[in-house]
């Protein structure tokens, strides 16, 4: 694959990076701390204590992306249109924040479904006008250190509230494979503070960057945001069509013997991988071009993906999901800052809200899929659990490729 000559510039220090992108970082490390306590033992709490089969939490989680993407859209345009994206993203996280303590009285699958769904509408408010704010502090040249810091921080969150609830589980049921009632509720009350920290972060720390001149009102059209954007989002469609919700990866770990504690240490460690990486990561796609690392973060994807599919121990599994971290380090800031250098900049928040949409819609299909592959649905008992991997490893391979050989080259990728 050929790319343009980068000419080389100044490197800009982590240091220097300006408040807002402190600030939301800061946020996002909060806000981590409090979801992924929760988030990621709630398919364990959905399996171990409601007895609710994997078709269902692919809908839940597929609906839950959904309705999230659908409020990205529309607030990523909202953003545009008022020239402010701060107080957007507060209200989001507050949302967030507020849906948390229900959990606690939830005893079915369709109330563990409203609070899931509150809580993305959250998110659905917040992430564009969010990324938007990011990618309106820094300089082009910086954009990829400054995604790839947020990653980090978010990423450190997700550890931090990881290890919080293992060192819970250890003290509540020690190594036992299903997940308690009691356990989880406990680690519902421990995420209540990070959620209040994480929105008078940004409330607080954050400040809306003044438009220095007159923009061009917003409007929804991806032609107006140009071939190369609409390209990347058939690419991204692919990719996302086979990237089904992590709470499999969770099930197929406890479906190969891993403990509810093991399980939780090892979603630190990915996170600690993860953390590790995005920030190097980001500046390098500065350098040599978000191509590449995009590439390279699928392909990783896929080769994780296919493991999963062939693990036949415990083991196996947890190697294969600590190196999972590679690929969101590679990939996942680099494509946010992407989305940046593909549009204009009075499109910015659409840009993402859009970006973001087409991949939380295609989630639902994407876990539903997933949840039916290995189950299956009514009297039809699935093809077991590699089916949904299989499925998520080839789909990457293909886009991997599309991103090669069909995706425009333009002076940032």
């Amino acid at each position: 694959m050929e790319e343009e000559t980068k000419q080389p510039v100044e490197k800009t220090h982590i240091r220097d990076l300006p408040r807002n992108v402190w600030a939301v970082g800061f946020t996002s490390f909060f806000m981590d701390i409090s979801s992924e306590m929760v988030i990621n033992i709630l398919p364990l709490f959905l399996a171990n204590v409601l007895g609710v089969q994997t078709s269902i939490i692919g809908l839940i989680e597929g609906i839950a992306e959904a309705t999230a993407s659908i409020l990205k859209l529309f607030s990523g345009w909202l953003s545009d249109k008022l020239g402010g994206r701060k107080w957007l993203a507060v209200a989001g996280y507050g949302l967030s924040a507020l849906s948390k303590p229900f959990f606690y009285i939830a005893s079915s699958w369709e109330l563990i479904a409203g609070v899931r769904w509150s809580d993305r509408i959250g998110k659905g408010i917040r992430t564009a006008p969010r990324d938007a704010l990011v990618a309106d502090s820094v300089k082009k040249e910086d954009r990829g250190l400054a995604f790839g810091l947020h990653r980090a921080m978010d990423t450190a969150g997700a550890m931090v509230g990881i290890i919080i609830a293992a060192l819970a589980v250890w003290l509540a049921q020690k190594n036992s494979l299903d997940l308690t009632k009691p356990t989880f509720q406990t680690i519902v009350l421990i995420s209540l503070l990070p959620a209040v920290l994480a929105v008078l972060s940004l409330a607080i720390g954050a400040k809306d960057v003044p438009v220095d001149k007159q923009r061009e009102l917003p409007r929804f059209s991806i032609k107006a945001m140009g071939k190369p954007f609409s390209i990347f989002l058939v690419i991204v469609s692919i990719f996302t069509l086979g990237n089904s919700s992590d709470a499999f990866l969770v099930l197929r770990a406890q479906n190969l013997g891993i403990s509810v504690l093991g399980i939780l240490v090892m979603l630190a460690v990915f996170n600690l991988i993860y953390s590790l990486i995005s920030t190097p990561a980001g500046s390098l796609s500065d350098r040599v071009g978000r191509r590449r690392l995009i590439v390279a973060g699928w392909l990783v994807y896929a080769f994780i993906y296919l493991g999963f599919a062939a693990a036949q121990t415990g083991w196996q599994v947890w190697v294969l999901y600590v190196i999972y971290g590679l690929y969101y380090g590679l990939a996942f800031g680099t494509a946010n800052a992407l989305v940046a250098d593909l549009v204009p900049e009075n499109l910015r928040g659409t840009a993402y809200g859009t970006y973001n949409a087409v991949i939380g819609i295609l989630a639902f299909p994407a876990s539903l899929i997933a949840g039916i592959l290995w189950q299956g649905v009514g009297s039809w008992s699935g093809f077991g659990p590699s089916a949904p991997f299989y499925f998520g490893g080839g789909l990457a391979l293909l886009a991997a490729l599309l991103m090669v050989f069909w995706m425009p080259k333009t002076k940032s990728n």
